[in-house]
């Protein structure tokens, strides 16, 4: 099933830099970044993302490596820090994640296995006749995806099965020997065909290797005066089928994210360099932190990432950015970034699957997690519930409630009597705080914006999961200088995080902080300093906060410049320590 994809971001960090310094003539004479692919990172299932892709990129693909989830008790949540300190909070795993994860382990190892063997199918059919596969796992189903690989690609195509001994692994004491290896299984497309070049790796100890003296085309052992044999040292040797390759550990202040499945780079440094040249084009569909993505753009190739998790995607493109910067600042080669979703197609799954496709249904099921009364003669068709004195709406699974459907159903509350309605949505339209507090003017009417929590798609849930208004955010232009040296940046002015995706366990505890600080939760915002609504957002300017450096500028440092008089419209997007975005509108006028 082919979806057409979304591009929702596009990143050519640090082009638009010098482009809002307007420099940007001098910079394209300077610049190392490359134009002839623009690498591609993909948010959503990948069996519909590499269906979609198979129209442009079949048979295109030199290397691809994949991480599947290979523990049926594999927990997605994780700690994340908050703040200028050194203060984490528990971050759950999303919505999709648990949806997705849930039905793959639901019926056991056979459920795996057919999503598994979907998406062998459809890596086989983007594989170049010349590309190798690369799948990790470990104990727990290794035997298994090696059969399914055997079955997909063939034995006859069988290339390696590696060991990878991290052996700074610390194993508790338990009745069998410490686990401290995973295994990578590599099938090629065409075996003899496909790449392959020999690393070598460094020794712990020198070895003494024997040398020889060649006379007359004979070769005869060079010895010293008391007859003992000459050696000379050697400090590298082939790699064989064991990599002793240590795991990533906090102490690692260069690479390591706090992501539960992160991978060295070192690791992906051998796959890459192994099974594929400069320009070649590397896959990763089960992408996770982005390890493949920044180690292949270090090594000049070509990439495209999925996930379906969006803290996955939003830790993968913060990682991303930072390797561009890296590499620009270093005066190396590099490749811009577009982001990509799928749209709203796991809620279409949902209501297939678990609502027989009614909205309808959507609408009890969201009514009654929210704890209000369903209204089967309401004054207006869109309301839909009552919860207390207010009024409730439940918009469509597939839709964003827009400005356009708020002055609508505010003018429908108020001809009903109401004073107050709940507007329980999955997506806002930019900017709707600004609209709803017009219309609470006009009409005297307040709509609440609940985002409807992901717990709604849990199967067998009884108990309500906590609906949070949608987050807030409020920003404003600075303008320094005059004339022909006005610059323009952006100012954040307020910030409170929705904590949709907080444990109910550490919710009261966060909501004082997040009220009394929250721009403590910001991890990452950027700035579109020219932005249209039927564009992809263009990172023109962005700050975040690394392991190293919790500190976040609240002013941007762009000084922008425009290139003539008038209004223009500046998108602020906030990325919270969740992973979840929030977006607003600011107008310049210059």
């Amino acid at each position: 099933m082919s979806m057409p994809m979304q591009k929702i971001e596009t990143v050519d960090q640090p082009r638009s830099e010098a482009a809002a310094l307007g420099q940007l003539a001098m910079f394209e004479k300077q610049t190392k970044r490359i134009d002839d692919f623009r690498n591609m990172l993909i948010w959503g299932d990948n069996k519909l993302v590499m269906a979609s892709l198979l129209k442009e990129f079949k048979g295109r693909f030199d290397l691809i490596y994949i991480d599947p989830p290979f523990d049926v008790g594999m927990d997605f949540s994780m700690n994340v820090a908050i703040g200028d300190e050194n203060d984490t909070v528990e971050k759950d795993q999303s919505t999709l994640e648990f949806v997705a994860y849930q039905d793959t382990w639901g019926r056991g190892t056979d459920s795996y296995l057919h999503m598994m063997h979907e998406r062998l199918v459809l890596i086989r059919d983007l594989l170049s006749d010349s590309g190798t596969l690369y799948v990790h796992t470990d104990w727990h189903v290794g035997h298994f995806l090696k059969s399914l690989c055997i079955e997909v690609f063939g034995k006859e195509n069988f290339v390696n099965e590696l060991t990878w001994h991290y052996y700074n692994k610390m194993a508790p004491i338990s009745q069998c020997f410490p686990r401290a290896s995973d295994r990578i299984i590599s099938f090629a497309k065409v075996f003899g065909r496909h790449k392959f070049y020999q690393q070598y790796e460094k020794r712990d100890k020198p070895v003494k290797q024997l040398k020889r003296q060649f006379i007359g085309g004979k070769a005869i052992n060079v010895r010293d005066e008391a007859g003992v044999v000459q050696y000379q040292m050697k400090d590298e040797k082939r790699l064989d089928d064991v990599w002793r390759l240590s795991m990533l550990q906090p102490a690692d202040k260069t690479e390591y994210l706090a992501y539960s499945t992160q991978k060295p780079e070192s690791l992906l440094e051998r796959i890459i360099s192994a099974s594929s040249d400069p320009n070649d084009l590397v896959g990763d569909f089960f992408c996770g932190s982005g390890t493949t993505g920044a180690v292949a753009e270090r090594l000049g190739r070509r990439w495209v990432m999925s996930d379906l998790g969006r803290f996955a995607i939003y830790t993968a493109r913060k990682r991303l950015i930072e390797r561009q910067r890296s590499l620009h600042e270093s005066g190396n080669h590099y490749r811009a970034l577009d982001l990509y979703n799928l749209g709203r197609y796991e809620r279409q799954w949902w209501q297939h699957e678990a609502l027989n496709g009614a909205e309808e249904e959507h609408r009890r099921v969201v009514l009654e997690f929210f704890q209000a009364e369903p209204l089967t003669n309401a004054p207006s068709p869109l309301i839909h519930g009552r919860k207390g004195p207010a009024f409730c709406h439940v918009d469509g699974i597939d839709s964003m409630f827009s400005r356009d459907e708020a002055r609508v159903l505010a003018k429908a509350v108020a001809e009903a009597g109401g004073r107050e309605c709940y507007c329980l949505a999955w997506e806002f339209e930019m900017d709707l705080r600004l609209t709803l507090s017009a219309l609470d003017q006009e009409f005297k009417v307040k709509l609440k914006p609940i985002q409807i929590p992901r717990e709604v798609m849990e199967r067998n849930r009884k108990s309500p999961p906590p609906f949070l208004e949608m987050a807030v955010l409020e920003a404003e232009p600075v303008y320094r200088g005059k004339g022909a040296e006005l610059s323009v940046d952006i100012k954040l002015a307020k910030f409170l995080p929705s904590l949709a995706e907080v444990p109910t366990k550490e919710l009261e505890s966060l909501k004082e902080r997040a009220m009394s600080s929250g721009f403590d939760f910001i991890d990452f915002w950027a700035i579109d300093f020219d932005w249209h609504s039927e564009k992809p957002f263009n990172h023109h300017w962005q700050d975040y906060r690394t392991r190293k450096d919790r500190s976040l500028k609240t002013v941007s440092e762009a000084g922008f410049r425009y290139a003539q008089s008038g209004s223009y419209t500046a998108c602020v997007k906030v990325v919270d320590v969740f992973g979840c975005d929030t977006s607003v509108t600011v107008e310049v006028k210059v």
